[in-house]
């Protein structure tokens, strides 16, 4: 099977290339922005790279050279900073996302998987979970979520005009390995905030009673995509592991014994006010996404796809944070390299 991977350098692009080599049989196609270093293993031996900016006036028939002859595209790339700058980002995520889905078309790709988000969903319970077909109308106070939502609509579009094409597109919690730590502390924190600060231990943690989410592990996603693959799947799948975080379940993650009930609208003007003044790079539209988007039922990927997550959420951002005291990353990747030596967005 020949597979183009967009947005391969990434956190779930590099968990999916070693998914699929180690899984043989594959002709693999990477298409990132910046290609590996010459040399760079194990990605620059088994793929062939396309280094594209999919926002580019030019991407769709870039693209459509690099997806000529393949069977699947999976299309992973998204952009989360500089997040001062919305028409960047849109012009990436947005109009990049609908110029892939018009390059594969092109192309004669047969499959398209495409990365959504638990952050495309509309406001939604924490108290009992959502299936697949809950509204992605998503937040207007999030960027990330308001772009994902409007993704779901283009897709929703490409789904209709193209009858023939088999479409799936994954809603995954918050991913997270040890490799990513590194571009996690550059584009969560920032350059005043060491990302050792993640070894932090507290006794409490402060956290609004409603911030409840969920995460996997960047190889557990990788395995649900490739699973999607295998099986040609069509229409969403929810993917997340177990515990749901929240006030009793994240603390102990952090070293906390207990949490303390802080409201909302505390946490949120602290970072907008951090944010707007460029001290550390979380905007508020990430408080607003774990209070809001509801608990996601992970039913139909486990029936469907035969997916278990092999590690729990709590292990997901336990390998993340581990990763950060210790500036790990992936050197082969331009986005995930360690410490200093990574690209700037």
């Amino acid at each position: 099977m020949r597979i183009a991977i967009v947005g391969a350098t990434g956190n779930v692009g590099t968990a999916l290339l070693r998914k699929l080599a180690a899984e043989g049989g594959h002709e693999l196609v990477g298409v990132a922005r910046r290609a590996p270093d010459a040399g760079a293993e194990p990605y620059r031996s088994a793929v062939a790279w396309h280094p594209v900016d999919i926002g580019s006036p030019d991407a769709v028939a870039v693209l459509r050279g690099a997806f000529e002859g393949c069977d699947a595209v999976v299309h992973l790339a998204w952009v989360i900073q500089p997040n001062h700058r919305q028409d960047e980002l849109h012009r990436i995520n947005v109009e990049g996302s609908w110029q892939v889905f018009e390059a594969a078309a092109q192309a004669g790709v047969q499959q398209l998987v495409y990365a959504s988000s638990v952050g495309a969903y509309s406001p939604g319970p924490k108290d009992e979970r959502v299936d697949e077909s809950w509204p992605t109308g998503g937040l207007h106070t999030s960027h990330y979520s308001r772009q994902k939502a409007a993704v779901e609509r283009i897709l929703d579009r490409f789904e209709a005009d193209h009858p023939d094409m088999t479409v799936a597109r994954l809603r995954p919690g918050l991913i997270f390995q040890s490799g990513q730590a590194s571009e996690v502390g550059r584009y969560f924190l920032g350059r005043f905030i060491p990302q050792q600060v993640a070894g932090t231990r507290v006794p409490v943690l402060p956290m609004p009673p409603t911030m409840i989410f969920q995460a996997v592990h960047a190889e557990d996603a990788a395995d649900a995509y490739a699973k999607a693959l295998t099986a040609r799947a069509q229409g969403p799948f929810n993917i997340a592991a177990e515990p749901v975080l929240d006030p009793e379940t994240f603390p102990p993650v952090l070293g906390a014994k207990r949490s303390v009930p802080l409201p909302v609208s505390v946490l949120r003007s602290l970072v907008w006010l951090s944010w707007k003044l460029r001290v550390q790079r979380t905007d508020p539209g990430w408080i607003d996404m774990a209070v809001q988007v509801p608990v996601m039922d992970t039913g139909r990927a486990r029936l469907e796809l035969g997916w278990e997550p092999r590690r729990t959420s709590q292990e997901a951002v336990t390998a993340v944070l581990g990763g950060m005291q210790e500036a790990s990353g992936v050197s082969a990747s331009a986005a995930l390299r360690p410490g200093d030596q990574a690209a700037e967005n």
